[in-house]
């Protein structure tokens, strides 16, 4: 198991320890708005920063190659406005292109 993937599991078992521990120690009560507000970003917040890694991280070196075209062009589409699937597929298109002519 590579060590990537030990990350990938801790943080998961932490993001999951962290979500349940809120309930259990709130006994009932409801968590502050803030906690709340918080607890709902980890989820994104821990999945970007996996992306991030996966994609422009190999040991410790920026990879520019075939995954991080596909991102830029997922992220323009988003900011663009495209619905998420369409910037999937046109991610996945341009990756695929770029590996096939390159």
């Amino acid at each position: 198991m590579s060590a990537l993937w030990v990350v990938i599991v801790a943080v998961t078992l932490a993001t999951v320890a962290f979500k349940a521990a809120g309930p259990i120690l709130a006994g009932g009560r409801e968590l502050p708005p803030r906690v709340n507000a918080v607890m709902a970003l980890l989820t994104p917040v821990l999945l970007t920063a996996l992306v991030i890694t996966g994609t422009f991280g190999e040991g410790g070196r920026l990879a520019l190659d075939e995954r991080a075209l596909g991102i830029g062009v997922a992220a323009v589409a988003l900011a663009l406005r495209a619905p998420v699937l369409l910037a999937v597929v046109l991610a996945a298109l341009v990756t695929a292109l770029a590996r096939l002519l390159g």
